[in-house]
This record gives structure tokens, sequence and C-alpha cells, in this order.
């Protein structure tokens, strides 16, 4: 007999493990297969960015990673520019350095806090999916098979996605740079800033990751070897030290690896029943730092959607606007990576030194260097709104201060409203009935310079809003974006 949940997700990473806590808070039943027996404390990313951060402390767990991490108030440009990340309207007004498995650790705690089932050593063998449902066989360290049952699938597993491979999705794209190498190391003069460099021979990138380990990312021009070739970390030092000028005396490695950066996208999200999200969708260059980042925002996206129509008040193409919102900004997170990479691999001298003083100008202009911040940190990411809709529409929801309610201990700001996991209604006037189950309502405090109705969906991002109180119009907006109305029992 097949072991039935409501989702299962294939992949514990970053991705898998947000959507699982997502879920469970909503309510929803989520299973996580993972393929790996135990967490690896070897893995490649380890920025996270103040969207992401926005994301995690309407969640309740940003603080927590923040705590363990290191904050970088400047991001590097091409050349010797720097945009200033201090000047972000955010409550996290820098960029976080930390390693991966610490990211998974908060979220694995909340998602099984919630009540999500992680599942280790489970590999999917088999996807079917029908009218009612998915089944997935999986194959368990000891050898041994089972059945699983869903009334949707995520593939979360990565840029080797089964999920993906099951659906028969083509995953078109190229490789983009070959031969990189990677290495976790002690450097006898830390560093607390990143630095990073690019010259004829190569480039190299030399990042704390707050651990007293620091990451090492080098590209050789001249020694392009298989993935698989073992690597030294001579040949780490000697492209480092090219590049930078000093190996900062780097030793002990914990990790040493090379591996290929490719820029690809399925076409598709969906198919039926099954979605994919994360690296399984969709793999970019390194550039920029925007990989876990982009997977996080895409579970983000998916996860209300998705419980919305498991406890079925989902409104007519909930479901869909995953795919109209998502892909985009997948595409264009692999456009402006890879720009970034081939304008870092730029050796001749004339246009190097052209890029160089471009950087300069635009980082001495506040505006686009702000314009410039909120693009590269996710704060200026937007989803498409409607003709003739008001302008804060489908745009990331500012942290509002709120009035709490007397007696209680109501949520101070909208991004504590948001660990409802509900649609949030920021407004003056009086509540609504008959949305108590999928919304919450709040006051602004006085003084906010906000519009005066805002419809706030779970992913922080703004479904509607008004700059006055129109009842019929506000009745409209909760319909589209929260399913009808419950009805109201008679006093």
């Amino acid at each position: 007999m097949s072991k039935a949940t409501e989702v299962l997700i294939v992949g514990a990473g970053p991705t898998g493990l947000m959507l699982a806590g997502d879920l469970a808070a909503a309510g929803v039943s989520v299973t996580v297969l993972e393929r790996r027996t135990e967490r690896s404390r070897l893995t490649r990313a380890f920025a996270v960015h103040a969207r992401t951060l926005e994301l995690l402390d309407a969640r309740g767990i940003a603080d927590e990673l923040v705590a363990g991490g290191v904050q970088i108030g400047k991001l590097q440009m091409i050349g010797d520019a720097q945009l200033d990340l201090r000047r972000l309207p955010s409550r996290f007004p820098y960029m976080l350095l930390t390693p991966q498995y610490a990211t998974e650790a908060v979220l694995a705690q909340r998602a099984e806090a919630l009540g999500a089932e992680v599942v280790t050593g489970a590999e999917v063998t088999g996807i079917e999916q029908d009218a009612d449902g998915v089944s997935v066989t999986v194959r368990r360290s000891d050898g041994t098979s089972e059945a699983r049952r869903a009334a949707y699938l995520v593939g979360a597993d990565g840029m080797n996605s089964i999920v993906r491979r099951a659906l028969g999705f083509p995953f078109p794209g190229r490789a983009a740079l070959r031969s990189v190498m990677l290495a976790d190391v002690r450097l006898t003069l830390p560093q607390s800033m990143p630095v990073a460099n690019a010259v004829r021979e190569g480039i190299a990138f030399v990042s704390p990751l707050g651990d007293g380990w620091h990451r090492v990312v080098a590209w050789d021009r001249g020694r392009q070897l298989p993935v698989e070739a073992p690597l030294d970390l001579e040949e780490v030092r000697t492209i480092t030290r090219k590049a930078l000028g000093t190996d900062f005396g780097m030793h002990d490695p914990r990790w040493l690896s090379r591996f290929q950066t490719d820029e690809r996208q399925v076409p598709r999200y969906r198919l039926g029943r099954v979605l994919l999200a994360g690296d399984a969708a969709h793999v970019h260059s390194p550039a920029g730092g925007q990989g876990m980042n982009t997977g996080l925002q895409d579970a983000a996206n998916l996860a209300w959607r998705l419980a919305a129509v498991v406890r079925g008040w989902a409104p007519e193409g909930l479901l869909d606007g995953y795919q109209a919102e998502r892909h985009p900004i997948g595409r264009e997170v692999i456009r402006d990576s890879g720009r970034m990479m081939r304008l870092a691999l730029i050796h001749s001298p004339v246009l190097s030194t052209a890029m160089n003083l471009l950087s300069r100008a635009a980082a001495a202009i506040p505006p686009v260097a702000d314009r410039l911040a909120a693009m590269a940190t996710g704060i200026a990411i937007s989803y498409p709104a409607p003709s003739g809709t008001h302008p804060s529409t489908g745009r990331r929801a500012p942290d509002l201060e709120l009035v709490p309610s007397p007696g209680t201990s109501s949520p101070g700001r909208l991004y504590e409203a948001l660990r409802a996991c509900r649609f949030v209604l920021v407004s003056r006037f009086p509540d609504l009935t008959g949305w108590e189950d999928r919304t919450i309502t709040v006051t602004p405090a006085a003084g906010t310079k906000a519009p005066a109705v805002l419809l706030v969906r779970p992913d922080g991002y703004i479904a509607w809003a008004a700059d006055d109180h129109d009842h019929d119009a506000l009745l409209t907006a909760l319909t589209t974006w929260v399913g009808p109305r419950q009805d109201v029992p008679s006093t």
C-alpha cells in the first residue's frame, strides 16, 4: 500500500526545505524525500541577499541565521567600484555570508517543527501521475523499495533532477564556464571581506564563510581540465596569487572540487500535478551569488499557491501564476549573471579600463547605484500587474510598522504578521468578515507612508492596493486572490 501525503517534495536542499516549511505552516501534510543519508557541510552557496533575508524574517528565522554569519555592507562591481548596500530600504541592508548548510539547518528545523516529514536515504526511481495525484517509487538506502502517493509533487532536486527527467522536459542552454575550482580552506591571513579580481590568466574570489573557513573560487584560463580531474591546493594557490597578488596563506582544505557552470532553464515549470523549483528548473553562472536565493524565492512564490489548491479555496488560475511570475525571473537571473561573468573575463586592457570607469560612474550616482543595489539583492524584484491597477501592485511590500492590538501580542511589523502564512490586509478601516481563515487584518501605525489599503500575499508581494477605501473593489480583490467568501452566520 502506498504511503500518502498531500504534497511530496523531492530534494531536501534550501528550496525543498523552504517549500516544506511553508506548506506545513499552511496546514498541508508534506513529505520531503532526500537521496542523501546525512547533510553535507560541503556546499557551494554562501551568499544570502537582503530580499531572501526578508523572506526568512517573514518565517521567524532570519535573526538566527544572521547571528552566525558575516554582514557585508558593500558589494563589488566590475573593477574596483562598489555598491553601498547600507542604503537599501530594508531591515537587512547588507549581504550575509554564511555556508549553505547553516541556511539548510534553520530551514530544516522550522519545517520539521511545523510537522513536515523529511525522509533521508530515499531515492526516487519512478514517477507516474494521473488525474487524481502522483505515484512515486522510492528506493531506500537499505535496498528496499516503497511506494508513495500525493496530490502534488515538486522537484527541488537540483541540476540533475530526476523529476525533470521523468517529465521528459528539455533543459536547453549551454556550458558557460568549465573547470572552475572550488575550495574551502583556512587562511594564515584571514579576510573579513570578500576579495576578487580578474587578470589575463584567470579569476579568483576569496570570501569568509563566517565559521572560520574561507571559500575560494578560481578559474585558470590556460588550464581547462575535466571536472573529474583531481584538484591540488597548489593549483588553487597559483591562480589566486596571479589574480590577487597573494594566496593569503591558504592551507588545510576541507574541500577541493572542480565544477562546470551552466546556463539552462526548462521551458515550463509545471506539467499537471508535478512542478519544478530551484536548480531543477534553472541554473546559471555563480556571479552575483543568486542561485540559492532564486530557489528560495521560487519556493516562497509556489508554497501559498499550492496550499490554496490543496485546501480547496484557490481562485481559477492561481497555480498557473507560479510559471507566469517565476519563469521570467529565472530567465533574467541567467541573463544578468552570465553577463557579469563574461564582463569579468574580459582580458583586453582597453575594455577592462572602460568597464571600470563605467562602474565607477554608476556607483557615484546615488539613484543609479541604489537601483543597481536593489537589483543585485532582490529588493527590486516585482511581478507584472494588470493594466490600470495601483502602482504598488506586484511590488515587494515594505516592512510597515503596525499598531499592536491592546492587551495582545499582535505583530509590530508587517513581516511579523506574515509569519501566519496568510494574506495580510493592511487597512485603517473596519475588518471584513468571511476570509478570516485565509487573511489577517492589521492597522498601519500613524504616519506610515503607504496606500490606504494593501492586500499583501503570503510571499510578501502586494496583490492589490488602493489610495482610498472602496468597499466593492476590496471585495472583488479578496475574491480574486483569496477565493470565495465564507458564509457568515447571522446573529
